[in-house]
């Protein structure tokens, strides 16, 4: 049976020319067929010249994911084959290269930015963890999870389809294993030789923020060239599991203070900690609301060296955009207020809604409410085992400031 057809309106067929990987409803002039959601579909110009081929979702407001620009070019196991080959050889030469060492977590596959749109694939030792964000992947999850079986022979591969994106394809959040043995209740990994135990069933994301492993490495490489770095306090905020505190206690700083919401959390942090070889007072876990913890410190008139704003997504979509960036301006001009002069702000913002341009205008409005100084030393971005494909700029979703504050 022949694929249906989608006709794209006039002047919609540049971007999908240009390799963008999504096609919105409003682009589509009319279907030719009836395809049902997950089938594969040949996108056509108004004159029906082929332009791509991806999958149909009528449930979401991205009507089609692209996988080839290439009309010899089958979507087929081979192809799946392939993607994932290249995926996984990418990832393999990363890490030979790496300045830091071999991790043995680090991401496989990222998504539109691998040519695999809605696929996620992370590796945490001899485990893999999958995520399916799209009714596309989700149909084809099995075929793809005895790929990966086939291709690394992982001791299991797990499945953590359980995030808001899914809601958008009309799809319920799914979680369990997907092939192999069920991974156990923590697994050890290893990055830039420090050791982290990872809950890959039930922490955030996958499990652990792979984005942030070189920023964490260069939070560390900060104060190993410290002269006074034992003299140091740090205030690592949305700590999660401790991974930008064990970097920054490893270069030897005299203290870190973390706050979290979670003490689920803050525990595997502590226990992150012991596992490096550092004993860190009870009071230096703060179970709480950020904002509130902060406002408390500025109200107290305690000041420290470095302060690390990692908050979760802010802004879901565009509407939200206005509100996040209040909550940005917000956090941000609570830590200007808290930093001793010449110390450290290191911020970040994961909303892809939120640009570059944006979220560096948002923390120039905090800075000028607060009253202070500051200078960009360092802009920071998500590790290179999450690379931004150059047709899919949505695919920087991380971005991050280090400024010096006087």
């Amino acid at each position: 049976m022949s694929e249906a057809a989608a006709i794209v309106r006039p002047g919609k067929d540049k971007a999908i020319q240009r390799q963008h990987p999504w096609i919105f409803s409003g682009a589509i002039a009319r279907v030719e067929g009836s395809p049902a959601d997950g089938d594969l579909v040949t996108v056509r110009s108004p004159s029906g010249q082929f332009l791509a081929r991806g999958y149909w979702n009528d449930r979401s407001a991205i009507r089609i994911r692209l996988l080839t620009w290439d009309e010899s070019e089958p979507v087929d196991d081979a192809f799946w084959r392939r993607r994932l080959t290249r995926a996984i050889g990418a990832r393999h030469v990363e890490n030979r290269i790496n300045q830091h060492g071999t991790p043995n977590a680090y991401r496989l596959v990222n998504a539109e930015n691998d040519g695999l749109p809605g696929l996620v694939v992370d590796r945490y030792g001899d485990w893999l963890v999958i995520q399916a964000l799209t009714l596309g992947i989700d149909t084809r999850k099995g075929m793809i999870a005895n790929l990966l079986a086939e291709l690394l022979n992982p001791a299991g591969i797990y499945e953590r389809s359980d995030v808001d994106i899914r809601d958008k394809e009309g799809l319920p959040p799914q979680t369990g294993l997907l092939n192999g043995q069920e991974p156990p209740e923590l697994i050890e990994i290893d990055e830039n030789g420090r050791r982290f135990m990872i809950d890959v069933r039930r922490g955030h994301k996958t499990g652990f923020y792979l984005d942030q492993r070189e920023n964490r490495a260069a939070v560390g490489e900060w104060f190993r060239w410290d002269e006074d770095a034992d003299q140091r306090v740090v205030l690592n905020t949305f700590a999660y599991t401790g991974g930008f505190a064990v970097y920054a206690l490893a270069s030897l700083v005299k203290r870190v203070i973390n706050i979290d919401t979670s003490a689920d959390a803050l525990n595997l942090a502590r226990r992150n900690m012991a596992l490096n070889g550092f004993s860190v007072p009870d009071e230096d876990f703060v179970v709480g609301d950020v904002f509130q913890v902060l406002r408390s410190y500025r109200d107290q008139g305690q000041q420290f060296d470095m302060i690390i704003l990692d908050p979760p997504k802010f802004a879901q979509s565009a509407r939200q955009v206005e509100s996040a960036s209040r909550g940005y301006k917000d956090i941000n001009w609570l830590a200007f207020r808290l930093i001793r002069p010449g110390g450290v702000l290191v911020t970040f913002s994961c909303s892809g809604a939120i640009d570059a341009d944006l979220f560096q205008k948002i923390v120039f409005g905090a800075l000028v409410d607060s009253g202070r100084e500051a200078q960009i030393i360092h802009y920071l971005a998500q590790a290179s085992d999450h690379p931004v494909a150059l047709t899919f700029p949505e695919g920087a979703y991380l971005k991050g400031l280090v400024c010096r504050v006087w």
